[in-house]
């Protein structure tokens, strides 16, 4: 199995298997990933339900594009039944009264079925303006079927659209119809409690299917809109992961370059000084800055690697060497020391940190030195005061005996900010400031607490 490397503060990590495809696509890991077992909606689904599911997921999508279309056939359909019932006779079969004129049966199939053009977007209008059709209708004693229907769209498309409390007064309102017919032409053959309770049973089953199918309509927009956010949500996470990343490896190729840049810039100034009276010390300062320098770029090296799964043949290239710590900190003080500038150290109690602190602390002294070599000016000394307390508590003082200046002029760029950043991950504090008279100087303080227990 192939591993890949991954950065972080505790040093180059290697990861195998489904976690590196995970970072690999970006997906953040919070430990080991478990095996997804897929949920029943993604099992797949039957082939005459999946071809049923996509003609009507086609039929909806082309709706939504073209209502008009869709609402334009379905009237269109409807007048063209209604005429045909009109002048086919076929309404002389159900009707109370044969004597119905015929420009008024004409004027009730055309209002019955022309307004269905409405239905969706104004359904409860459209209800509101056939009503005197359909008293007409019952009052006449015509008795068309379209008004049944007409009445039956107009109640599904209320119940599917509107507040479900609506269907109070237009289930009044349609049976209203009903109890005309029966006060004006009695019951003929059929109970009057046969003729409404069939009516409202229409009615029911009607509105249970609006209501299922809004049910259903409401939750698949749910999902959708979850899956949106959802989706929304991993792009913001992986953008923080990347911006977080980024920081922690402009922190690093800080910490990096700007230290031993500084200190080889130290050694070229004092080399260039002492050629023209001391060829062995301009020699000694020559080789310091090429062990510097050497020394600069394979971490600079190893930071690159890690960043990169792969070369071009496929093998691994990151040396799985470990990040610097407090074991590191004498070779750091001797380079700062041939740099010119002397450090003494003061050091309570014994060091028993884990990695990801010792960093910590050696960044902080890293880049309090730096900024030193770079600020102090000539003549400037270093004190380290670094105390080890019980439980993992840390404290650290870092002085300088140079010109000292206001926090701005070391704050533009990122070492201050890096350094608060690392502090803040273990709940420390750090404190950077000018020093007052008359020492002078500058004064980093850092402060780590207890870890918490395990």
């Amino acid at each position: 199995m192939r591993a890949t490397v991954i950065p972080g503060y505790y040093g180059p990590h290697l990861i195998y298997g489904p976690r590196k495809d995970a970072l690999r696509a970006g997906i953040p890991d919070h430990g080991r990933m478990q095996p997804v077992k897929p949920s029943p909606e993604e099992r797949p689904a039957e082939p005459l339900t999946e071809y049923v599911q996509r003609a009507i997921d086609r039929v909806r999508a082309f709706d939504r594009r073209r209502p008009l279309v869709w609402d334009l056939g379905f009237t269109g359909f409807w007048v063209t039944a209604a005429l045909i019932d009109y002048t086919g006779g076929g309404w002389r079969y159900n009707a109370h009264n044969l004597d119905v004129p015929g420009w008024l049966l004409l004027t009730m199939s055309l209002g019955f079925s022309v307004t269905l053009l409405w239905r969706r977007a104004h359904p409860r209008t459209v209800l509101l303006v056939a009503a005197p059709f359909a008293l007409l209708n019952a009052w006449t004693g015509a008795a068309l079927q379209a008004s049944l229907f007409h009445q039956l769209f107009l109640l599904y498309h209320i119940a599917l659209r509107l507040p479900l409390r609506n269907m109070w007064w237009a289930t009044a309102l349609v049976t209203s119809s009903t109890c005309v017919s029966l006060a004006r032409y009695g019951e003929g053959g059929n109970p009057w409690h046969q003729q409404i309770g069939s009516q409202l049973l229409s009615i029911g089953v009607v509105a249970l299917i609006a209501i299922t199918v809004r049910t259903r309509r409401n939750y698949a927009e749910a999902r959708e809109d979850r899956a949106l956010r959802l989706e929304t949500e991993r792009d913001q996470q992986l953008r923080l992961a990347a911006a977080a990343e980024r920081a922690r490896i402009a922190r690093e190729m800080h910490d990096i370059i700007g230290h031993n840049l500084s200190v080889i810039t130290g050694l070229a100034d004092g080399g260039r000084y002492a050629a023209a009276k001391s060829p062995e010390r301009a020699a000694q300062a020559l080789d310091a800055i090429g062990t510097t320098s050497r020394q600069a770029l394979d971490e600079l090296r190893r930071l690159l690697d890690v960043l990169r799964d792969e070369d071009q043949d496929g093998t691994q290239v990151a040396e799985l060497n470990p990040q610097p710590a407090l074991t590191d900190l004498d070779q750091l003080l001797d380079g700062v020391r041939k740099a010119g500038l002397p450090v003494r150290t003061t050091v309570k109690g014994r060091p028993t940190l884990p990695e990801g602190r010792q960093l910590t602390v050696y960044r902080v002294i890293q880049e309090a030195l730096t900024n030193t070599l770079k600020h102090a000016g000539p003549d400037a000394t270093a004190h380290i005061d670094l105390s080890y307390d019980t439980g993992g508590a840390v404290a650290l003082t870092v002085t300088d005996t140079g010109r000292g200046g206001p926090v701005p002029a070391l704050s533009d760029g990122r070492g201050l900010p890096g350094m608060r950043e690392r502090t803040s991950l273990y709940g420390g504090t750090l404190e950077a400031g000018p020093r007052q008279l008359p020492e002078g100087g500058w004064r980093v303080h850092l402060h780590l607490p207890e870890e918490p227990p395990q």
